[in-house]
């Protein structure tokens, strides 16, 4: 009899004990607000910030609502104006486009690489169209960051990092984040620290944390940020910037705080999940697993691999035979966006040139969520699953008559 997987690809792990009870303190005292503090008391939310720091070795951070307001806030917070271009992957989530259009801004798409990361030579031939360049490390995949960050800094190009998929990574030992002038990142529920919604923002820029923290809707309370600047820094950024309030309340923050305790061992937990699915899938006829660089620290959080070259059909019916299996796989190359599965053909406020590379690339790109519910044995049995499948449909397209 067939194999079944019968887990969640939804279920998240419950917030550490010690996160329910110092969130139950803050529901207890009643000061939820960020800048609601009792006489000598720090906010958890300025707490929060500079452990974050901390972690990834910025000057100054910054909590807020959502990683895609952390998005259009650094946008903001360099100078990006109505109307101009700004350069992103072709390959990624509907927040980051999103976020370009949310400052008036215009998305120039640059093609993407088998390795799902943004593809250098085209970035360099279209590094003259933007000042900008908003980088999302989509899926946890990172590029040589050392090649874009060369190919910006000759164009005068200012990088903003998307690191939604990769807090807790690094390229060549370097945090996810902090190659650019800023990084943002996510703690939505299906990130690597949950507090439903949320996001940080980190640089090591004055004047672009002064802006950003004005930005949040700190008021002229900008002096409760131990993580920010000092008071010197806001002298006239405080009357030229406008509030869009998106601050990090201190009950969010009280249930993050005990999970970037725990981040480290849970990367190497999802790092365990995704090579044993990596493991299970080597050598699967017609699938093509995605390179991950040496110099590439992952968290392993979800799983992509390649039917590259199939027909349309074969692809569906990949997805079909699985789910009827219990293992939910995403595919990028639908017509129509289904759940996250949105790229740029689908945000038709933007106008785009063709994108030949990537359109290869996403019609054969299937993706799953690993979360930390799933044990190894779990994963064992999904990449047996996705090998037989596969293998079926493969063999019947590879069937003479078929």
């Amino acid at each position: 009899m067939s194999e079944v997987f019968t887990g969640s690809f939804t279920q998240q792990e419950p917030i550490p004990e010690s996160g329910i009870e110092a969130a139950i303190a803050v529901m207890r005292h009643g000061r939820l607000h960020r800048y609601n503090t009792a006489p000598g008391e720090t906010a958890e939310a300025a707490l929060l910030e500079q452990e974050f720091a901390t972690l990834v070795g910025a000057k100054y951070c910054l909590a807020v609502a959502s990683g895609g307001y952390a998005l259009a806030t650094a946008l903001r917070a360099v100078g990006v104006k109505p109307d101009q271009p700004v350069l992103s992957n072709a390959f990624t989530l509907a927040p980051v486009p999103g976020a370009i259009a949310a400052v008036g801004a215009v998305p120039v798409f640059v093609e993407v690489t088998e390795s799902l990361t943004i593809d250098l030579d085209d970035l360099a031939a279209k590094a003259d169209k933007a000042r900008v360049l908003l980088l999302s490390h989509m899926r946890g995949h990172i590029c040589d960051m050392d090649r874009l960050m060369s190919i910006c800094d000759a164009a005068g190009i200012t990088v903003i990092e998307d690191c939604a998929h990769t807090m807790g990574a690094a390229w060549n030992g370097t945090p996810s984040g902090r190659h650019g002038t800023v990084g943002c990142y996510s703690c939505q529920t299906y990130k690597h620290v949950n507090s439903g919604e949320g996001g940080f923002l980190v640089t090591d820029d004055e004047a672009v944390a002064a802006r950003a923290i004005m930005l949040s809707g700190s008021y002229m309370l900008y002096g409760r940020h131990a993580a920010g600047p000092p008071p010197e820094a806001y002298e006239s950024i405080r009357y030229e910037t406008p509030n869009i309030s998106g601050r990090m309340d201190n009950l969010r923050a009280a249930i993050l705080r005990p999970q970037l305790a725990d981040l480290p061992a849970q990367c190497t937990r999802w790092n365990a999940r995704y090579r044993r699915l990596e493991k299970g899938l080597s050598g699967t006829p017609g699938l093509t697993i995605v390179d991950r660089p040496a110099a590439e620290s992952i968290v392993g959080s979800s799983f992509q691999f390649l039917l590259l070259d199939w027909a349309a059909e074969a692809v569906r019916e990949v997805v079909s035979r699985c789910a009827a299996r219990g293992v939910e796989l995403k595919w990028f190359g639908a017509a129509e966006p289904v759940a996250f599965t949105s790229r740029y053909d689908s945000w038709r406020y933007v106008e785009s040139d063709a994108m030949p590379a990537t359109d290869r690339v996403l019609a054969g790109l299937l993706d799953m969520r690993v979360p930390l519910t799933f044990s190894l044995e779990d994963c064992a049995l999904i990449a047996r699953i996705i090998r037989a499948e596969v293998g079926a449909v493969f063999q019947a397209q590879s069937s003479p008559g078929v």
